[in-house]
């Protein structure tokens, strides 16, 4: 038996000149399932909530209130609940069902040979690539909304000192750092997590990778809260005027 890991997911089929990959299936799946979910729940709840429907409301509340916390009022907390709350839970449940036991032996046969029907989403770096992208033009908006075109683009080109301006540039790069670390600090421990078990469940499949699965199990969750939190962070950075706004705002 030989150990196959691929960095880039393995394409099941084509639709057209479309190709399912699957992490791509497994996306799907876990969002049509989320879904129904999420309708199911919609469509019972009571005055007098039950087990569940008290769950997901103290998740839901615990949630808004740390989003709260750190956004700092209500009105831009209800803006950004939301797209935060929806990648928090998104990232959790896709890292979470990849622990599924007996998943990875579930294969298809292709042109290329057998492969894993199913694959972590989170280990596919498009789709975290595509996350992180709506994180960081979701941020460039808020600025631009919060302090201008003008003063937003003051922030990256400024000519009042040479300072200025080479900390004008590396706020640019800092602008495409936040791109590839954040895409990069989820997709590398995603992986790494899946590449692990792999690995330990092919040299010993007994007792002995259970603490290594329980680390990804671990990594899943914090992982997921960390890409929520960061892209929390973010948006409040970009979000908040500088003393300099405020006293050019009084004087108007």
């Amino acid at each position: 038996m030989n150990l196959d890991i691929s960095l880039a997911p393995q394409i099941l089929f084509y639709i057209g000149s479309f190709p399912v990959t699957n992490s791509f299936l497994w996306m799907i799946i876990l969002t049509i399932v989320t879904i129904i979910f999420t309708l199911i729940i919609s469509a019972s709840l009571k005055l007098v909530p039950g087990k569940i429907q008290s769950i997901v409301e103290i998740f839901l509340e615990g949630g808004y209130d740390f989003v709260k916390s750190v956004i700092g009022t209500d009105k831009k907390a209800r803006r950004i609940f939301p797209l935060v709350m929806t990648m928090f839970v998104f990232t959790l449940i896709t890292n979470l069902f990849t622990y599924i036991p007996g998943q990875a032996a579930i294969m298809i046969n292709t042109a290329d040979g057998p492969v894993a029907l199913f694959r972590a989403v989170m280990a596919d770096y498009g789709m975290v690539f595509m996350m992180t992208t709506i994180t960081i033009i979701l941020v460039q908006v808020v600025a631009i909304i919060v302090h201008g075109p003008f003063g937003y683009m003051g922030k990256f080109i400024n000519f009042k000192s040479p300072l200025s301006f080479v900390l004008g540039l590396m706020d640019i790069i800092g602008e495409f750092a936040k791109l590839v670390s954040l895409s990069f600090r989820l997709f590398g421990n995603i992986f790494a997590g899946e590449v692990l078990g792999a690995v330990m469940l092919f040299l010993a499949p007994f007792f002995i990778p259970l603490p290594f699965m329980f680390l990804g199990l671990l990594s899943a969750v914090v992982q997921a809260f960390v890409f929520a939190t960061l892209t929390l962070v973010f948006v409040m950075l970009a979000s908040e005027i500088e003393e300099d706004e405020i006293v050019e705002q009084a004087s108007i």
